[in-house]
């Protein structure tokens, strides 16, 4: 018997609706009959604490939308029960997938954090001096032989030098945070703190990347119009 209830992860995307802070209860219909099972979603809320060391910088950064496998965005919470199996989590979803709240989490963190003239993401046509480009390997909970799954989230993260697309550094960040229990939500707050984890490292490498790139390279920072 299954210790947790799965789904294939190769099943078509579930759509479902906006977030709430909370999870929340929706119908679904069973395929064949008119049996109705709940869903539960989950919204991760990521608010950083800036770090007194994180450079303040006078330049403008754009964020790239995420990429990710089709498999990783999704809005299904995906389990490894052995190695080498992806299966999903029966019964419960996001609010949205994984690469839309890796970038809202950036996107509030980055405005929050005080450091930055400018961010925005990609799509505003905003002048920027540097973009972030993101891809996000795994958002998942994995057994790992273990009774009980630990939280993983892999990000790829290259920082780039807008003007002469100049890779200024590239770096893989990797979060684990232990569950300590089989239930779903418990799976779903330690990817949360993940996330947070994870966001936090993020927004400090690129501050500090990007200042001392700025600094060496006398780059001319180019304001929000």
């Amino acid at each position: 018997m299954s210790r947790f209830p799965l789904l294939p992860a190769s099943l078509p995307r579930l759509l479902l609706p906006a977030a709430l802070m909370i999870a929340l209860g929706a119908c679904s219909s069973l395929l064949g009959g008119g049996e109705r099972s709940q869903v539960t979603i989950y919204s991760p809320v990521v608010k950083i604490q800036p770090d007194p060391s994180w450079p303040k910088v006078d330049w403008a950064l754009v964020l790239v939308k995420p990429t990710a496998a089709r498999v990783v965005d999704s809005p299904r919470i995906n389990v490894r029960p052995n190695p080498g199996e992806l299966e999903v989590y029966k019964g419960v979803s996001w609010a949205q997938p994984a690469t839309d709240m890796v970038d809202d989490a950036l996107v509030r963190a980055f405005e929050d954090s005080g450091r930055i003239t400018g961010v925005a993401r990609a799509t505003t046509g905003i002048r920027a001096d540097y973009k972030l480009a993101l891809d996000v390997r795994r958002f998942e909970s994995d057994y790992r032989g273990q009774p009980t799954p630990t939280a993983f989230i892999e990000i790829n993260a290259k920082l780039i030098h807008v003007i002469d697309q100049r890779v200024v550094a590239d770096r893989t960040f990797r979060q684990e945070q232990p569950v300590g229990s089989t239930a779903t939500g418990d799976v779903a707050r330690a990817l949360e703190q993940g996330l947070q984890a994870v966001t936090t490292e993020l927004v400090g490498w690129t501050l500090t990347t990007g200042q001392a790139d700025s600094k060496t390279a006398a780059v001319i920072p180019t304001r929000l119009r």
